[in-house]
């Protein structure tokens, strides 16, 4: 089992959440850093059987529509893959 470990712990910038991103998820340098690049790598590189979100809790409230984005698109990867009967993939947000 492929478990990719996110920590977000004291992030203080968009840009350096996904940073973290990119290289938790070993995508490319040339990863757009924003919401819809996330989704489409997330679908096409990502072969991960789970994701976990950790450090949530030290980031600021600022984040708080960003980190719901991020368990969106996880959330539809998950139901993605059930649907087409693809691996199973889960994920936690901690």
């Amino acid at each position: 089992m492929k478990i990719i470990e996110l920590d977000l712990t004291g992030c203080k910038t968009l840009n350096e959440l996904h940073e973290r991103i990119r290289v938790a998820f070993d995508f490319p340098e040339w990863y757009g850093k924003n919401w819809d690049a996330f989704h489409d790598l997330l679908r096409t590189e990502c072969d991960a059987d789970k994701v976990v979100v950790k450090g949530i809790n030290t980031i600021s409230s600022k984040f708080a529509e960003d980190i719901n984005l991020l368990s969106e698109i996880l959330k539809r990867k998950a139901d993605f893959n059930k649907l087409c009967n693809f691996n199973d993939f889960s994920y936690e947000i901690i």
